[in-house]
């Protein structure tokens, strides 16, 4: 089957953008079904790539390659080679697949220790399954491969949710090693169960967190918080508003043998509020929110929601204490985000002393000609007083 662009199609396609909509389209020869591989040309009949099209989506048609190639598995047998050459064969966790920034749209693939976690969003990949599962089983030898495929883009694309044991078996929470302490991805949790995109990032508290006095907000199963520990922290208090994190987080320090933690299960928003903003608590903040905006519509909102949280931790800092801030949302750009930061800042009446500045890690790529690959912001700030203490 055949689909052919209009004339002026945008550069993002020319460029290397896999994504092609519905409005981009001008014709298509056959009646090609939804998740079946399609040849696209462009309006002068010259090859463009290969994909797959869905009618149910508005991303009509997602490239997998810009050769003329059979797309079979040994295509991905490939792009999975490919994938891990970018990654360090030395590590036991890491994600193994990141979806377009790994030239494979709509799967996501994590390496918890002995186990893999799959992630399917799209039609296309979906027909692909039992080639991957086992491309993934011999190239890995896992004890098991869970599926937690239950995104909302996976029921725009005509298909159900889907979240169990899909080779072998496993525990619910499937432990792992990050930088030598013991973690836990959680089948009930959020994504693949773990993020695994801060690892790097956390170890840059390393030379700042012995004797601190530290708060992990928004924690998650405790990335932040764990190291910061590990690192000699004097008290971590982990905040989260679900009660089955915060239940992940006390297994995770109860089987590294940490004892000097609390938990609160809450609004982080309305925690960071609920303190004396007179009573400078914390030597240490870490701050990683869920995505605040999934769109340009809802960025103004975003923008926001992180001046107001950040503003509320600096205000709860120590003179010259730390500030450890994240932004996945990938609408806000690290200009963005850096202005936010630093209006804050202002607010707050600190001088805001960027000491480590993080991105994503080398298996969760982005690639220059796709913006949606590029999402993770970090920054590690020192926050000085400007007037009194």
């Amino acid at each position: 089957m055949k689909v052919y662009l209009k004339k002026n199609i945008k550069n993002r396609v020319k460029n290397g953008h896999p994504w092609i909509y519905e409005n981009e389209i001008e014709h298509i020869d056959g009646t090609p079904q939804n998740g079946e591989v399609v040849s696209v040309f462009n309006h002068e009949k010259h090859f463009v790539g290969k994909g797959y099209i869905n009618f149910n989506s508005k991303i009509r048609v997602r490239i997998l390659t810009r050769l003329n190639e059979e797309i079979d598995k040994s295509f991905f047998e490939k792009r999975i080679k490919e994938a891990l050459f970018r990654r360090n064969p030395k590590e036991k966790s890491f994600r193994i697949i990141f979806s377009e920034a790994d030239n494979l749209p709509g799967i996501i693939a994590d390496k918890f220790g002995d186990y893999i976690v799959i992630e399917i969003n799209t039609l296309g990949m979906e027909k692909f399954k039992n080639e991957i599962l086992d491309i993934l089983i011999n190239t890995f030898s896992p004890k098991g491969i869970f599926e937690k495929s239950e995104s909302t883009s996976r029921v725009k694309e005509g298909l159900q949710k889907h979240v169990g044991w899909i080779y072998k078996s496993g525990p619910e929470l499937i432990p792992y090693k990050v930088n030598d302490i013991l973690f836990f991805a959680d089948t009930l949790g959020q994504k693949t169960g773990a993020f695994l995109d801060q690892r790097f990032n956390a170890l840059s508290l390393k030379n700042y967190s012995k004797d601190a006095i530290c708060l992990d907000a928004f924690c998650y199963t405790g990335n932040f918080g764990m190291h910061m520990l590990k690192f000699g922290a004097k008290h971590v208090t982990f905040l989260d508003y679900s009660e089955r994190a915060i239940e992940v987080v006390n297994i995770t320090a109860k089987k590294n043998n940490f004892k000097n933690y609390d938990t609160i299960i809450g609004n982080a928003f309305d925690i960071l509020k609920s303190y004396d903003n007179n009573s400078k608590i914390f030597d240490i903040i870490s701050i990683d929110p869920p995505a605040f905006a999934k769109n340009a519509n809802s960025k103004a909102n975003a923008k926001r929601g992180y001046k107001e949280i950040n503003l509320r931790a600096m205000k709860i800092l120590k003179n010259n204490g730390l500030l450890a801030t994240s932004s996945c949302t990938q609408v806000i750009t690290e200009e963005d985000f850096k202005n936010i930061i630093f209006s804050a800042a202002v607010d707050a009446g600190k001088l805001a002393r960027v000491l480590f500045r993080g991105d994503q890690p080398y298996d969760h790529p982005y690639v220059l000609n796709i913006l949606e690959t590029k999402y993770l912001k970090f920054l590690l700030l020192q926050l000085e007083n400007m007037k009194g203490v």
